[in-house]
């Protein structure tokens, strides 16, 4: 397991604890995703492809969006410009390193660079309409810190070679001195995905009930 916390806004680098750091991305990029698309599109608003890429996590729709950006290198440069636009350094994975799963999923994005980028994204408006969108996702997909009240996130999980499974999520959460980010993985050693948002959800409980803990900030 690993875990990244990050101030909204301005700040110090992230925390990070635990001995899992980073791996493929799997749906947790959409959300750059979505804001590169946005950014390309000739309208403020979400498109219904972004609702259902953010809230249900649809690959469908993803893909949709991926393509509407140009060719794979263009449409991975355009997500990475969002990232870096953050101060993260992430570079977006343009290929289908396993043929099966989309070439955006399989970015390889650490915890620490996750958390630096949804501080600095969470405080641009011209994401608001994204990131509203990560305060809607589906109740199947509320596990983790979908189960902390009023926070935003967007979870993402897949196997391995093995068939192991990786759970992870990114959110951002209210606490009494302000909003932190919060960056969490796991690699459950049963490999099994209900362990996966099980071990979320136990952290999710933690977080709930250390607030207090927390490094946040608010945006300027």
């Amino acid at each position: 397991m690993g875990l990244a916390i990050h101030a909204v806004g301005d700040g110090p680098p992230p925390i990070s604890v635990g001995d899992w750091s980073g791996g493929p991305a799997w749906s947790t990029i959409k959300v750059p995703l979505a804001i590169a698309g946005l950014r390309a599109s000739d309208s403020p608003m979400a498109t219904d492809a972004m609702r259902a890429a953010i809230t249900q996590s649809d690959n469908a729709a993803a893909e949709s969006i991926w393509q509407s950006l140009g060719d794979p290198p263009t449409a991975a440069a355009k997500v990475q410009e969002v990232l870096a636009e953050t101060g993260d350094p992430t570079i977006v994975e343009s290929r289908k390193v396993r043929p099966e799963f989309t070439a955006f999923g399989q970015t390889q994005w650490t915890l620490t660079d996750q958390a630096t980028f949804l501080a600095a994204a969470v405080c641009d408006a011209r994401n608001e309409p994204v990131l509203s969108l990560m305060g809607q996702i589906t109740s199947g997909q509320s596990w983790g810190l979908g189960t902390i009240p009023g926070t935003q996130f967007k979870g993402g999980w897949g196997p391995s070679l093995d068939d192991a499974y990786l759970v992870r999520q990114m959110g951002v959460v209210a606490t009494p001195a302000g909003m932190t980010v919060v960056a969490v993985a796991v690699e459950p050693f049963s490999g099994v995905l209900g362990d996966g948002t099980h071990a979320l959800t136990r952290v999710a409980d933690w977080i709930t009930e250390h607030t207090d803990l927390l490094p946040a900030g608010n945006c300027r």
